[in-house]
């Protein structure tokens, strides 16, 4: 056999992966009672997902005449992503996050114009004036995805990413934990009391490393630590617009040293960079783990472990934890909508109208109740005076075994199209979602409530600075601006990628002395992958935005 035969029997092979799970290609599956099957893929994964067989899945299933055959990313998404690309054998929706390049550059992504003008009410009605910024690029004004950002979100909840647990702050009084060294200084006293915990050694803070996560838990949080909002691997400035790499910014490195001595005075998980997510979820969840930095949606399973064992006291608590008092964390800094990420439906779908009428149910009033709050009579009623309230059994699995209401009632596991954000109410005055002040309370354990009344807050968000003392960034979040897979970004990104991963968790396990060498040389690794150009290249794509949006 030839190299080059070799060759293509792998690459054959290697695709061969991903071609079982869409094989119908453009035969429409109907069952007898004209139920279609989509077939999907889902970048991000949800344990939890329902496979449509809860009450929510049934019903929407009914009402649209679709069920959805899903496949959710294990491991590295925009590897499939790529071999999807490449196969040219697309499922029939797609949610590709920020490897949306490849899946357009092969002609695999329909243009949703026509269909959304055409076909979806809803989806034009929530979006009204935002639907310009679906637009793909200055040069391809096409409409690929339906949206996942939510309309004129108001963010009630703190999503993180600075987490401690409610007994630490409790039997230390409520500490003021607003600085670095205050987070610090509150573990360490923890540890000192309790070296155990359960019978296991306390961990006083664990960090997640695990490839694409390493972003979420380990570099990202010194963009907050530091008072700049989150825009991927780049600071933007807010007055040129140019960007610039973020691990250049003095204060970040301050930020890695910080985590350099956390580890040297044996605060930090000794396995934090070679850990798995399983792994770290597991250790979460058994409640030794004072501190996490980390967001909501990543530690979500193991806290929701923690709530239905009753550990309430092994639950977080979010602070606006910075370098020092000079730096306001900007976790609640307006993006405005977005756009950008979202489900695409490809040249692959069978029936391109009802996938889009699916979406577009989903998008109108009743459905966004029904993927928000589920069933009338089931998940919740209507009192007196015509407002929605959810039963105490239902709510008791809501807040104490969130995994296991997710499976069971499939509410939250349904959020794919156009919708409404926090803070929106319906034609009956009721909240869309149920991500609402009163709610959020009746999610709260008593002990939650407790440890926030110590701090003289009644919310996590009273902690924090308000949205109004930050401006709204014009370019959105610049992390899910799109950059074409033949652009020099896209190589320079992958390069940067395989730096900052291997050299971040050197610096911070290095010994203090050594530390300034290591992030020295991590610059100027940058530098030699033409950082600098790459900078001047991103600030095009970032006034770009600025110049589509504003058409």
């Amino acid at each position: 056999m030839s190299k080059l035969t070799k060759i293509s029997v792998l690459l054959a092979l290697v695709v061969s992966l991903v071609l079982p799970v869409y094989s119908n290609g453009n035969q429409e599956v109907q069952s007898e009672d004209g139920t279609v099957t989509f077939t999907g893929f889902f970048s991000d994964p949800n344990p939890n997902w329902d496979n449509m067989e809860s009450d929510t899945g049934k019903y929407i299933m009914e009402k649209t005449g679709v069920k959805l055959d899903v496949e959710m990313a294990v491991g590295d998404p925009e590897q499939k992503i790529n071999l999807i690309a490449a196969s040219g054998v697309y499922p029939d929706l797609i949610s590709p996050k920020g490897a949306s390049g490849a899946l357009i550059e092969a002609g695999a992504l329909l243009d949703l114009t026509e269909l959304i003008d055409q076909h979806a009410p809803n989806i034009k009605a929530v979006l009204g004036d935002q639907m310009k910024r679906l637009r793909y690029s200055n040069d391809d004004k096409s409409i690929y995805f339906i949206p996942s950002d939510a309309l004129n979100q108001y963010y009630y909840r703190v999503g993180g990413p600075f987490n401690l647990q409610l007994d630490v702050v409790k039997e230390l009084g409520y500490p003021e934990i607003r600085t670095l060294e205050q987070y610090e200084a509150a573990i360490q006293a923890y540890v000192n009391k309790y070296p155990t915990i359960d019978g296991q050694k306390t961990i006083g803070l664990s960090l997640l490393a695990d490839d694409w996560r390493i972003m979420i838990s380990t570099t990202n949080p010194a963009f907050f630590a530091t008072g700049a909002p989150d825009d991927g691997e780049f600071t933007i400035d807010p007055e040129t617009f140019d960007a610039q790499i973020h691990y250049k910014r003095p204060a970040e490195r301050e930020y890695f040293r910080w985590l350099n001595h956390m580890n040297d005075i044996g605060l930090l998980d000794q396995e934090s960079f070679v850990q798995k997510y399983d792994q770290y979820i597991a250790k979460i969840a058994s409640g030794r783990v004072l501190a996490a930095i980390d967001q909501d949606w990543e530690i979500s399973q193991a806290v929701n472990s923690l709530k239905s064992e009753g550990k309430y006291n092994r639950i977080y608590g979010r602070f606006p934890v910075t370098l020092n008092k000079d730096y306001k964390i900007p976790v609640f800094q307006q993006t405005g909508f977005s756009g950008g990420w979202g489900l695409a439906i490809t040249t692959s779908c069978k029936d391109p109208v009802k996938a889009i009428k699916f979406l577009d149910y989903l998008a109108s009033e009743e459905g966004q109740i029904v993927v928000n709050w589920g069933l009338e009579g089931i998940h919740y009623n209507y009192d007196e005076n015509g407002k929605r309230v959810i039963p105490d059994d239902v709510m008791d699995m809501k807040v104490n075994d969130n995994n296991k209401f997710k499976m069971e009632t499939g509410i939250g596991n349904y959020l794919l199209s156009a919708r409404y954000g926090d803070g929106n109410k319906d034609s009956t005055g009721n909240y869309f979602t149920t991500n609402n002040p009163e709610m959020i309370l009746k999610d709260y354990s008593d002990l939650e409530k407790e440890v926030l009344a110590g701090y003289g807050a009644t919310f996590w968000k009273d902690l924090f600075p308000k949205e109004d003392e930050f401006p709204v960034k014009p370019w959105g979040a610049a992390w899910n601006i799109p950059i074409p897979n033949d652009s020099p970004i896209t190589v320079f990104q992958q390069k940067e990628q395989d730096i900052v991963r291997r050299l971040i968790p050197e610096a911070i396990l290095a010994t203090p002395a050594e530390f300034d060498e290591v992030y020295d040389q991590l610059l100027e690794e940058l530098e030699a992958i033409n950082a600098t150009e790459m900078e001047k290249e991103y600030s095009k794509y970032i006034k770009k935005r600025i110049q589509l949006w504003n058409d």
